[in-house]
C-alpha cells in the first residue's frame, strides 16, 4: 500500500543513499491538517458572531434590519478580490506565511468593536475581516493538498471543510454565554484572543508539504509509484494531476466545469450568508427561543454539515481508492447534497413547528459543503495553478453571500418588518412580518440550490477539463 503522504527523502551524509521516513511525514501531515481544521473553526466563528449579537447590537447601534443586512453582506465585499489576488500569490510564495498573515488580520479586526466601536466601525471591520477571510478555504485546502497524494486528498479536504461547520457549533453556545455574562462586545474580544493563540501555534508548527506547487518545487519529484491509468481517453489520470503542465489559466476559468463549480459554490455561500446573519434572530423572534436556546439550536445545521462532510469525505476516499475520479468521488456527492438541501428549503413553508425547524436544519446542514467544489476543481490543473483556481472559485462564488443577507433584510422590510427601538419589545405583528419575508427567501434559496446541484452533477468534471487544457492550452 502506498504511503498516505509523500515520503521524507533525505541524503545520507556518508553514502549519498536516500533515506525514507514515512512515519514522520505521515504524522506531520495530520498535525498540519488539524491546525487547518482549527483555522477553519476560527474563520467561521468570526462569521457567526454577527448573527449572535444581532438582537442586542441592532438597537444599541441604532440600525435597521436593512442596514444590519447590509453589514452582513459587507463581510463579502472584498472577499472575491482578495481571494483572487491571494490565489496568484500562493502560486509563487509559501502558503504557510500567507495563512499566518490572514490569521493575524482576523485577530486584530475583532478588537475595535470590543473597545466601543459604532455602526461605522462595525461596517469597516467586517469588510476588512471578510477580505482577509476570503481566501481561507482555498489556502487551507492548498496547504492540506500539499501534504497528500492526489488520490488521498478527499478525506483531509473534507476534514478541513468540516472545520468550517464546527466553527459555529463551538462558537454559538460559547459566545451566547459570553454575551449574557459580559455583553455583546466581548463576543468580538474573545474571538480576537483565540485568533492570536492560533497564530502562535501555526508559526511554531506549520510548514508547506512535499506536494506544494509554489516556487521551483516540482511535485513530480515526490511521486511514490501510486500511478493509475486515466478512467477514459478524455481524462487526465487522477493520480497524475499534480504533474500537469501550466496552462493558459483563463481558459480554465471560462470553462463549463468552472462555471458549474461557481454556481454550486454560490448556492452554498447564499445559505451561509443567511445562516450567519439572520438565522439566530429568526429563531429568537419567529420561533420564540431565548438567547441561550438560540445559541444551542443554531449549532444543529453546522453539526449536520460536519456530519455530511465527514460522511462524504470517507465516501470520496473509498471511491478514489478504488479508481474513481474526482467527478464521481467529490462533485456528484456534493451535487446530491445540494439537491437535498434545496428540496428541504422549499418544503419548510408547507409545515410548521418542530417539523419546519427540522427541515430548516437539514436544509442548512446539507448546503454547507462548498469546499468540496474547490477540492474538485483543484484536479483540473497542476499543483502550481491549484490555488489560483480554488481561490478564484471562492471569490466569485462568494457573491451568493453578498446578495442573500441584504435580500433577506429587504424582503423582511417589504413584508412590513421594522426593528424595535432600544429597550422596546418586538410586537407579534412584526414577528409575523419577519416570518413572511424570510419564508419568501427560503423559496429563492431552494431554487438556487437545486440548480447548483444539477450543474455540478452534470458538468463538474475536472479530469476531463484537465485533459482538454493539456491538449490545447499548455503555456509555451
Amino acid at each position: 500500500m502506498a504511503s498516505t503522504v509523500a515520503p521524507d527523502v533525505s541524503a545520507s551524509p556518508k553514502s549519498g543513499e536516500k533515506r525514507i521516513d514515512f512515519h514522520r511525514m505521515n504524522r506531520k501531515a495530520w498535525i498540519v491538517t488539524a491546525l487547518l481544521v482549527l483555522f477553519q473553526i476560527v474563520a467561521f466563528a468570526d462569521k457567526a458572531v454577527l448573527g449572535l449579537v444581532a438582537s442586542e447590537a441592532m438597537p444599541d447601534l441604532g440600525i435597521s434590519a436593512v442596514e444590519f443586512g447590509f453589514i452582513g453582506s459587507a463581510f463579502f465585499f472584498l472577499y472575491a478580490v482578495v481571494s483572487v489576488i491571494t490565489g496568484f500569490l500562493a502560486a509563487r510564495f509559501s502558503v504557510k506565511w500567507i495563512i499566518l498573515t490572514m490569521g493575524v488580520v482576523w485577530a486584530v479586526m475583532q478588537f475595535p468593536m470590543l473597545l466601543g466601536g459604532g455602526a461605522a466601525v462595525l461596517l469597516v471591520t467586517r469588510i476588512v475581516l471578510g477580505g482577509a477571510e476570503g481566501p481561507a478555504t482555498a489556502m487551507s485546502l492548498t496547504s492540506a493538498h500539499s501534504w497528500f497524494e492526489p488520490r488521498r486528498r478527499a478525506l483531509p479536504s473534507n476534514l478541513v471543510a468540516a472545520g468550517s461547520t464546527l466553527g459555529p457549533v463551538i462558537a454559538a453556545p460559547a459566545l451566547a454565554w459570553v454575551i449574557v455574562a459580559w455583553g455583546w462586545r466581548w463576543a468580538f474580544g474573545v474571538l480576537g484572543i483565540v485568533g492570536f493563540v492560533w497564530v502562535v501555534a501555526w508559526l511554531l508548527i506549520a510548514a508547506d508539504g512535499p506536494f506544494a506547487g509554489h516556487g521551483k518545487h516540482n511535485p513530480a519529484d515526490n511521486r511514490t509509484g501510486d500511478r493509475k491509468p486515466a478512467q477514459g481517453s478524455g481524462e487526465v489520470a487522477t493520480a497524475e494531476v499534480d504533474e500537469q503542465k501550466p496552462v493558459v489559466v483563463w481558459r480554465a476559468l471560462l470553462s463549463m466545469t468552472f462555471l458549474a463549480a461557481v454556481i454550486g459554490g454560490a448556492s452554498n455561500f447564499w445559505v451561509q450568508g443567511f445562516v450567519t446573519t439572520w438565522l439566530p434572530q429568526y429563531l429568537g423572534t419567529v420561533v420564540g427561543l431565548s438567547l441561550p436556546q438560540v445559541g444551542t439550536v443554531t449549532t444543529i445545521p453546522w453539526i449536520l454539515g460536519a456530519a455530511v462532510l465527514l460522511l462524504l469525505g470517507f465516501l470520496g476516499h473509498r471511491l478514489m481508492k478504488h479508481g474513481h475520479n474526482a467527478h464521481r468521488a467529490i462533485a456528484v456527492p456534493f451535487g446530491i447534497a445540494a439537491l437535498v438541501a434545496g428540496t428541504c428549503f422549499i418544503l419548510v413553508q408547507t409545515t410548521s413547528g418542530v417539523p419546519a425547524v427540522a427541515l430548516l436544519c437539514l436544509a442548512a446542514g446539507c448546503s454547507l459543503a462548498y469546499p468540496m467544489t474547490a477540492s474538485a476543481i483543484a484536479y483540473a490543473v497542476g499543483a502550481k495553478q491549484r490555488p489560483i483556481l480554488m481561490a478564484t472559485l471562492g471569490g466569485v462564488a462568494s457573491i451568493g453571500a453578498i446578495v442573500s443577507p441584504t435580500l433577506v433584510g429587504w424582503l423582511m422590510a417589504r413584508a412590513g418588518y421594522v426593528s424595535p427601538a432600544a429597550g422596546s419589545k418586538l410586537t407579534p405583528e412584526m414577528a409575523t412580518n419577519m416570518a413572511t419575508g424570510v419564508h419568501q427567501a427560503f423559496t429563492i434559496t431552494g431554487i438556487i440550490l437545486l440548480v447548483g446541484g444539477v450543474l455540478c452533477i452534470l458538468f463538474l468534471r475536472p479530469e476531463s477539463l484537465g485533459r482538454k487544457l493539456q491538449s490545447e492550452y499548455v503555456k509555451h
